[in-house]
């Protein structure tokens, strides 16, 4: 048994290593055809991610990754492409930005009820392509392709100054929300703050695992998203489990925007940051959907994001960071292919292996018998 769980570790390990591997060695294929040093770039990022206030940028930017990044995995653990994660957060952010600007309760009430309304909202928005699946058996990559569209349609609508858009310069804004929805952050000095919904990453994560790994529901989903067909004849109703699991996927979404939303800019405006969503796909890819392995994801990406401003100043075009991270994605594709083919050669020659050791044991025992007999 202890032989088999290494093995599972292994293979877990190996696809993430060798993805990373590839897409720094391509970078800096990239780097040298483009007659740049394939290897100060990366010497100045990571010298950056030494500073302290880097560190926070990574921290929050990772918060609102790895948040996005669960909503995806959820979709995957469930065989569902929900690339519907970048609408439903922006959506749920705005509306919740609109609902804070508004709404002067107590912060007691406040709050609860503005993380209520991006949970809501995310589920609602993800919810209508659950349904089209189950009831009209419509592709949810379709139908929430389709939905981003018309979330930002919503979004421009709300803007609208005559509906809660709020004009700043040349700014849109849905107005600052009131003081009792804003969540404090980690105070460190010069460094900066971290945002006080990074806790709520954290949460997210630890829920993420306990539900998946030790309740019927994250079995009966993770058996309904390996086949729906056994999973219907052992009592599992597989389109309930779609619409539940886009639902939570869609919740989860909903709240990616919060860590920023509820800790710094205060209001939903035109320079809040976009494409979070999108991102979630390449990190949960790359974490395996696991927790553990999309909080390293989200840090990874989040450290390309925050660090590579600074390759400006040394005469590199700090998009090499963005061709690194659709690099990683591609490798993450190949590699894992790559390694589950190994995996299951490994298995194979065990089995066959398990089996011709039987198979002489039964003859040397009858043998043995025969010997006996006589």
């Amino acid at each position: 048994m202890k032989k088999f769980d290494k093995e599972r570790v292994l293979l877990a390990v190996a696809g993430p290593v060798i993805a990373l591997a590839v897409a720094f060695v391509l970078s800096a294929i990239a780097l040298v055809a483009s007659g740049k040093n394939p290897v100060e770039p990366f010497a100045l990022m990571f010298e950056q991610a030494g500073f302290s206030d880097i560190q926070v940028l990574i921290l929050n930017q990772a918060s609102m990754y790895y948040i996005a990044a669960l909503a995806v995995a959820i979709g995957f653990r469930m065989n569902l492409f929900n690339i519907g994660v970048d609408g439903q957060y922006q959506l749920a952010a705005m509306l919740t930005a609109i609902v804070g600007a508004h709404a002067a309760l107590p912060a007691v009430l406040q709050i609860p009820l503005l993380l209520l309304t991006a949970a809501l909202t995310g589920a609602f928005w993800s919810g209508i392509a659950g349904v089209l699946k189950v009831t009209r058996g419509v592709s949810e990559v379709v139908a929430t392709i389709m939905l981003n569209a018309i979330a930002t349609s919503v979004i421009g609508y709300l803007w609208l100054p005559d509906v809660f858009g709020v004009k700043i310069g040349n700014n849109n804004t849905t107005g600052e929300m009131h003081s009792s929805g804003w969540i404090p952050g980690i105070d460190l000095g010069a460094a900066g703050e971290v945002y006080g919904l990074v806790i709520l990453a954290v949460l997210l994560g630890i829920g993420y695992w306990v539900v998946l790994n030790r309740t019927r529901f994250g079995f009966d989903l993770r058996a309904s998203g390996a086949s729906e067909s056994a999973a219907a004849a052992s009592g599992v109703d597989p389109k309930r489990m779609v619409l539940t699991a886009m639902l939570i996927s869609g919740a989860i979404a909903g709240l990616a925007g919060l860590p920023i939303l509820l800790g710094d800019t205060h209001t939903y405006s035109l320079n809040f940051p976009t494409g979070i969503g999108f991102l979630g796909i390449g990190i949960a890819l790359l974490g395996r959907n696991s927790p553990v392995g999309i909080a390293f994801a989200a840090l990874l990406w989040a450290w390309l994001d925050k660090a590579s401003p600074e390759l400006d100043f040394h005469g590199y075009d700090k998009e090499i960071a963005v061709i690194m991270q659709g690099l990683i994605v591609l490798s993450v594709v190949v590699s894992y292919e790559a390694v589950r083919e190994w995996g299951l050669r490994r298995q194979q020659r065990r089995v066959g292996a398990e089996l011709a050791a039987g198979h002489v044991l039964g003859a040397d025992n009858n043998t043995t018998k025969e010997v006996a007999g006589r």
